[in-house]
């Protein structure tokens, strides 16, 4: 079953395109018409209904979810699947398939997406506001929510707390036997109490070592 674009992603693309119910060439004279539709069925002079413009959306929106769901090799967020879905129905399938966009991400360098985004702004050799505008938009959709992963952070356990039960109690002991020994006279009690001290010096330097200090 293909992926579907989420809620947000649908309301994203309605915004963006915008509803036309008449035929219109779009800024490269394509003839176009509801929400950013093209192909042979729209002929100059046509009018639908904003129900006809919805339908013919849905259909449209399934060859890119499709064209997304095929090329991306990495998983995605819902968001993250609906900012691709976006980018490949203005841009077109093919160019969408071809962009180092595409590649980057299939790489797992997630974070070059946005940037990778804002190189498409320009239409009929200029560049347009509009696209400007909907980059940074798609841009955003992307970035919302959590990252599923990225090859720039490494992912590590989080860090046992320093202070527990059991490190209270073993530092107790170990200041109750040197108390018992210092309390005591002659040179085997001092003898022992300087290797407790010593142990205590360096055990204490290989807990906060890994524990504290960083790797």
């Amino acid at each position: 079953m293909t992926r579907r674009i989420n809620a947000e992603g649908l309301a994203h693309i309605k915004r963006w395109e915008g509803l036309r119910l008449s035929a219109y060439k779009d800024v490269v004279g394509i003839w176009t018409i509801g929400y950013g539709s093209t192909g042979t069925h729209v002929k100059p002079g046509m009018k639908i209904t904003e129900a006809q413009a919805e339908k013919l959306l849905r259909d449209d929106l399934d060859r890119f979810e499709k064209s997304v769901e095929r090329s991306v090799k990495v998983p995605l967020t819902d968001n993250q699947f609906a900012a691709l879905v976006s980018f490949a129905f203005n841009v077109g399938t093919g160019a969408f398939e071809r962009s180092t966009l595409l590649k980057k991400l299939n790489a797992g360098d997630y974070d070059a997406v946005p940037g990778q985004l804002m190189r498409w702004v320009n239409a009929g050799g200029k560049k347009v506001q509009g696209l400007v505008n909907r980059r940074a938009a798609e841009g955003g959709l992307w970035a919302k929510g959590s990252f599923v992963s990225s090859k720039d952070i490494q992912a590590k356990p989080e860090a046992d707390p320093v202070v527990t039960k059991e490190n209270v109690s073993w530092l107790a002991g170990i200041l109750s036997m040197l108390g018992a020994m210092f309390t005591g006279e002659g040179p085997v009690q001092y003898a022992l109490a300087a290797v407790i001290v010593a142990a205590f010096v360096v055990g204490g330097y290989l807990f906060i070592k890994k524990r504290v200090l960083p790797a």
